[in-house]
């Protein structure tokens, strides 16, 4: 690299160093603790034996699904003013980013709920519980395990997609490199710059999910 471009690699890496902790981090946590209420409740709404329900939670995972990520976020964004529905950017990602993580995430959770075997269940209604208290007690605390490996790369992901949030205008870490690169003209240093930013990121939550599942097989290691 040239002088003029390390000094501009330099002078940038504050702002997005900024940009992410303000915006990229915070929109990650918020929309996956949202989401992952949103998908158990979708879990347990698709393991419900009351259809209309269970179609309800069926409609909304296929729809979610089935429909790319940044399409939803225009919808929510720059569609629904046509309706009179009009939401501020943060907002309107957190919106969207949480009906992904729900709907991708209830069918972890769910899977990892069936993963329990009946005797579980069955054992728990001998001692007098109820639904709800076997779910709490006996059921959800095993799923959880089984379901961190996967929730957890989703984390990973959502901090990536996060970066779609600057298409609606969010001035997240890629909306400021986009920012610094109209008036610096250097793309290939500050969107690489950006990478090496989410690159650094992602490799700390990485390890962070595998102490997190380390400490998960402690209790399940024979």
């Amino acid at each position: 690299m040239t002088d003029k471009q390390i000094q501009i690699f330099m002078d940038s890496l504050l702002p997005l160093l900024k940009a992410a902790v303000a915006f990229t981090i915070p929109l990650a946590i918020i929309s996956f603790v949202l989401g992952l209420l949103v998908a158990l409740l979708t879990a347990l709404a698709r393991l419900s034996s009351f259809k209309p329900l269970v179609w309800l939670a069926q409609f909304y995972v296929w729809i979610i699904r089935g429909t790319p990520l940044l399409v939803q976020l225009f919808i929510i964004f720059y569609g629904l003013p046509k309706v009179g529905i009009i939401i501020d950017p943060f907002p309107a990602a957190v919106i969207g980013f949480t009906l992904s993580v729900g709907a991708y995430g209830s069918e972890t959770i769910r899977a990892a709920i069936l993963s329990i075997p009946k005797g579980q269940w069955e054992a728990c209604y001998s001692l007098g519980m109820t639904y709800w208290q076997a779910l709490k007690r006996a059921v959800l605390p095993q799923a959880a395990r089984v379901a961190t490996p996967t929730l957890a790369s989703s984390f990973i992901s959502l901090v990536k997609d996060t970066s779609l949030a600057a298409t609606i205008t969010v001035t997240e870490m890629f909306q400021v490199s986009q920012q610094i690169t109209a008036a610096q003209y250097e793309p290939l240093l500050l969107y690489s710059e950006a990478a090496l930013i989410y690159l650094v990121i992602s490799s700390v939550l990485s390890y962070g999910q595998a102490r997190l599942e380390k400490h998960f097989d402690r209790y399940t290691a024979r």
